[in-house]
């Protein structure tokens, strides 16, 4: 095996055999572990491809089977011997234990890889010089193209300074990965994950968890990497279904920090933007509209929906081949109220027609299966399929059925509220789409309902057919064995249930619900934007990640003030107050712009200085200044439209190496905020 050390001449001290022979030796072991887990787990996957498919569950199951193994063969296929962060020794064994992104055994069971999500792992992030945590020696690697070309001690016992000398930088780890250029996608800091970062990372799921802080605290990384942690933590979120999903603010951001999931091994978390969760979110407006944003009009669509919902108040007559049959008022009311609480609208119908049918059954002395079906046109009738778009889009476009609904408005708010085009939908619209849906539920599932049935009916039938074939004509049956099992009702039974197809038809992955959702720029939801995540999370566990102070719309009230307000029963706080990314000469001009409109902003402290003043310059010379940026990332940063250049909504939660600031005097204070804290490096504000 090639060396995995590739140490630049430079650090030729490092290359001491005395300080790195045990991890060449164990990095030896390691590699033959991974690619005799890649052959296996080819393997693996190999057999489990070509098994039959099966149906119903066992389809299922076979799929997920897949999905595991390839998640698990892509993860060591992508990293290698670099699967390892780093190592660390404890006061009560000097046997070192390296950290990994998964853990990993030998063929006898002993650990070659700790997974660093496990509480085992903890001190490797969380141990500090005040709170070593039983540790006295860490070490961290800096892997490039599969191989380390640097690394760095830290010793937390006096007595093992003289053994790591040539390596001891305490900081050094942590403060190269910041002084690197950045790249399109979001860099690789799990090595690097700070104490107070880790102490959030690894807390508890229950309620809402708020993660305050400035820019450059990491709040990012600590939701991704929380993500992580809780999917390994917490037997909850181990499923797609009912698993994690992660919120981001738009699409350039979630470009950015895609690859840091599958990076820890996670591939099954879903991640959109508040727009993907209604289809009518591609298309949509960006637009702000005050009088739409309420926890009160998302319910209005409620009262919409119910309008639909009222009994008939006169009887109605149904003809049928044995006699007329009359519905009451009466019997509509009993039967409206059949269906089970909770159950959308669009689904009710099935369960009043059953319910119906059975009161006039016992009246009139009638079979069940014929009044439903000549109940069933009235049903529909009465109680009519309905569309999500038509229910929000009548709001809009009938002024009698929005009072109706909405009666705290005023005569003016709801004409300002009326518009030529009612579907003409604005991102403000769809909270109120994404309620009716939600109310409204599936249009096809009574089709769909019924489909099932006759297939499972045909599966039974064709079942019973093969089994009392397969019995007839066994010459040797005896009453035991095999034959006995076949005239067995119950195997019958579970044999047919094989034979269903199954439930492909629901709602899509993004409809949850979700055990937990991680809500990244969160200070930017309107209280019936917060609604629709609500709705896909029953039991109010969330990650809730952003900045006051970076709220384009303003927020003044505390976090806790404005998710109780919108629904959350049980919130706690957590802040990052180390700006670990924006040089302290970009702050100290940041800071005045936001602490003029918010002085009780969370602005952080800066850990580094970057050695370059913040530079004022002219319009005309940004092409010079972009032709002179060589190394890293470049974006230039304007309110007002210019070709290649980021409004600062779409350059938050990203960062680069050089900002060109265009024009801040047409930006808001939060805005020129907000863009001045993107640079890692360089600053540059251009004005005319």
């Amino acid at each position: 095996m090639t060396r995995v050390f590739a140490l630049p001449g430079k650090l030729a001290a490092k290359d001491d055999p005395a300080l790195i022979a045990r991890d060449e030796k164990h990095f030896a072991t390691l590699a033959g572990r991974i690619q005799g887990s890649i052959d296996d787990l080819a393997g693996r996957l190999e057999t489990v491809r070509r098994a039959p498919a099966g149906k119903g569950r066992q389809a299922v199951d076979r799929d997920e089977e897949v999905r595991r193994l390839t998640s698990r063969l892509r993860l060591l296929r992508r990293y290698g011997v670099d699967l390892c962060l780093g190592q660390m020794v404890g006061d009560d064994d000097p046997e070192p234990v390296y950290i990994g992104r998964r853990g990993l055994t030998d063929g006898d069971g002993r650990r070659l890889l700790l997974d660093w999500r496990s509480p085992a792992a903890e001190p490797f992030f969380g141990a500090t010089h005040a709170n070593p945590m039983g540790l006295v020696f860490r070490r961290r690697y800096r892997w490039t193209g599969g191989r380390i070309t640097d690394y760095w001690d830290e010793v937390f016992d006096a007595a093992g300074f003289a053994g790591h000398a040539a390596a001891l930088d305490d900081q050094s780890a942590f403060l190269a990965s910041l002084g690197g250029a950045r790249t399109a996608r979001m860099r690789d800091v799990l090595g690097t994950i700070q104490a107070d970062q880790d102490a959030i990372i690894r807390a508890g799921s229950k309620g809402a968890l708020v993660v305050d802080g400035g820019p450059g605290t990491g709040k990012t990384v600590v939701a991704l990497h929380r993500t992580a942690y809780l999917l390994y933590s917490d037997p909850r979120l181990g499923n797609r279904r009912g698993g994690v999903l992660f919120v981001g603010p738009h699409e350039p951001y979630l470009a950015y920090v895609g690859d840091v999931l599958p990076s820890l091994g996670e591939d099954d978390v879903q991640t959109c933007m508040l727009r993907d969760l209604v289809p009518e979110g591609a298309a949509a407006v960006a637009r702000a509209e005050p009088l739409k944003e309420t926890v009160a009009m998302v319910r209005a669509v409620e009262a919409a929906i119910r309008f639909y919902e009222e009994p008939p108040a006169s009887e109605v007559t149904i003809s049928t081949e044995e006699a007329e049959v009359t519905v009451t008022p009466r019997d509509w009311a009993a039967a409206f109220e059949a269906a089970e609480p909770g159950t959308p609208h669009n689904e009710a119908r099935e369960p009043i027609v059953e319910e119906l049918a059975a009161l006039l059954a016992d009246r009139h002395d009638m079979s069940e299966t014929s009044l439903r079906r000549h109940l069933r046109p009235a049903v529909h009738r009465a109680w009519p399929l309905l569309d999500a778009a038509d229910i929000v889009g009548d709001l809009w476009s009938v002024p009698a059925y929005l009072r109706r609904c909405a009666p705290w408005l005023t005569p003016e708010e709801v004409e300002i509220l009326q518009r030529d085009d009612p579907k003409a939908w604005t991102t403000a619209d769809l909270p109120l789409l994404d309620a009716a849906r939600q109310r409204l539920g599936d249009a096809n599932a009574e089709q769909r309902h019924r489909r099932r049935q006759a297939e499972a009916r045909e599966g039974r039938q064709q079942m019973d057919r093969v089994l009392d074939d397969l019995i007839a004509s066994s010459v040797h049956d005896d009453g035991e064995g095999l034959m006995k099992m076949l005239v067995q009702q119950d195997l019958r039974d579970n044999l047919a249930d094989g034979l269903a197809a199954p439930d492909t038809g629901g709602p899509e992955l993004l409809a949850g619900p979700f055990a937990h959702i991680v809500v990244d720029e969160a200070q930017e939801l309107t209280d019936a934007e917060w609604q629709m995540l609500l709705l896909r999370c029953p039991s109010r566990s969330f990650t809730i990640v952003g900045d006051r102070a970076q709220a384009r719309n303003g927020f003044t009230e505390s976090w806790r003030e404005r998710l109780e307000r919108v629904g959350f029963d049980r919130v706690e706080m957590a802040a990052l107050t180390v700006n670990y990314r924006t040089p302290q000469e970009v702050m100290a001009e940041a800071e005045p712009v936001i602490r003029a409109v918010l002085p009780d902003a969370n602005v952080p402290t800066s850990i580094r200085r970057g050695g370059l003043p913040v530079e004022h310059r002219r319009l005309a010379e940004l092409d010079e200044i972009l032709a002179g940026h060589d190394e890293g990332i470049a974006c230039v940063i304007s309110a007002t439209a210019m070709p290649g250049a980021l409004t600062p909504e779409l350059a938050k939660g990203l960062e680069f190496d050089l900002v060109v600031l265009v024009e801040p005097e047409k930006m808001s204070a939060v805005d020129r905020y907000v863009a001045m804290t993107r640079a890692t490096r360089r600053l540059v504000v251009l004005t005319r």
